[in-house]
């Protein structure tokens, strides 16, 4: 990727003609399948880094650029949120019966990491991707100057202007505008003191008129309506994530895809009960039981509670697993993924 887009030339830019993007779906859902069905369609869709070694990446990298399609990686920058020790250990406690119902054991050892950020950023620049995005934080200065030169188109998640107007000082080329209606994390910089949850219109505009920057939408995106809405608040492209977890392509967990196609499930509410960081899925009976006392902390609660979400998946407990979904999760098909993404862009 050469130049830096201007507003109005992102997709040209991408070469790509869909202006409905696929979301990086990490921890499973965003196989490479799903890219490539992306990209095959005329629309570009993200790898999910998050949480994967980076060889499993490079080889996921590697799969989807046999295909010859468009795409990008997603990776979470550094941004540490360190749990506190006492309130921990006494979540841990808590969740110990929830474990033991599914035969899982949990680590009473907080564990803090930066999922492999600098091992991740050195074999990108090895084998850089046409785009690589950014959620939880922003990216140090001299990492993404490194990626600039390797030829990487720089995208930033923001959930406010200011944190637009960060990333846009930091050098990045393009913005996620991610909306509180998204399904899974929130990718807001500030988990402690997060911003006004606007509506994603809304948010599109006000970050819209203090940048040129060009915008990706992204939250809630349900159908053609929701993509027009966000196109004329200004936005160049829309990304669609809970859309596609019923995708013929997704590799979304057998419970999580009955869940999200089951009729009695009728709310999705944001979360830190699995993560220790905002994330927004079905309301279940995990989140019932354990919202009121998960401490914020990412990613020490995440790792605390990944056997047990495993187990669950493995068992098909959707009561105990993380059902990631956003506001529009009734939109989610069961269609191949370039037909839904058609769709959406209105053809």
């Amino acid at each position: 990727m050469s130049a830096r887009p201007s507003r109005g030339s992102l997709l040209g830019a991408l070469g790509v003609e869909l202006g409905v993007l696929a979301a990086p779906l990490a921890g499973g859902p965003g196989s490479p399948e799903l890219v490539i069905a992306a990209g095959r369609s005329g629309s570009l869709g993200f790898l999910g880094a998050g949480y994967k070694t980076p060889e499993a990446m490079a080889s996921e990298i590697a799969a989807v650029r046999a295909a010859g399609v468009p795409f990008g990686v997603n990776l979470f920058a550094p941004n540490p949120l360190p749990v506190d020790r006492e309130a921990f250990g006494r979540y841990a406690e808590q969740l110990r019966p929830e474990a033991e119902a599914l035969g899982a054991e949990l680590d009473a050892v907080p564990r803090e990491d930066d999922d492999w950020w600098h091992e991740k950023l050195a074999a990108l620049l090895a084998d850089p991707p046409p785009l690589a995005s950014f959620t939880f934080g922003i990216p140090p200065r001299e990492d993404l100057q490194a990626l600039r030169a390797a030829g990487v188109l720089l995208v930033q998640a923001v959930t406010s202007a200011a944190e637009a107007d960060a990333a846009a000082d930091a050098g990045i080329d393009a913005l996620v505008v991610q909306s509180a209606a998204a399904g899974g994390h929130w990718g807001t910089l500030t988990p402690r003191e997060p911003p006004e949850p606007l509506p994603l219109g809304e948010l599109t505009e006000a970050i819209a008129a203090r940048t040129e920057l060009p915008l990706i939408a992204a939250g809630g995106i349900a159908g053609p309506e929701d993509v027009a809405l966000a196109l004329r608040a200004g936005a160049d492209a829309v990304m669609a994530g809970t859309a596609l977890m019923l995708a013929d392509e997704a590799a979304t967990a057998p419970a999580h895809r009955a869940a999200l196609a089951d009729p009695g499930r009728r709310e999705t509410v944001q979360t830190r009960a699995f993560t220790g960081r905002p994330a927004r899925g079905l309301r279940n009976g995990f989140i019932e039981r354990h919202e009121a006392d998960a401490p914020l902390g990412y990613p020490a609660i995440h790792h605390l509670t990944v056997p047990l979400r495993r187990a669950a998946a493995a068992q098909g407990d959707a009561e105990r697993l993380h059902l990631w979904a956003g506001t529009g999760f009734r939109s989610a098909r069961a269609q191949p993924a370039g037909q839904i993404l058609r769709e959406l862009a209105g053809g």
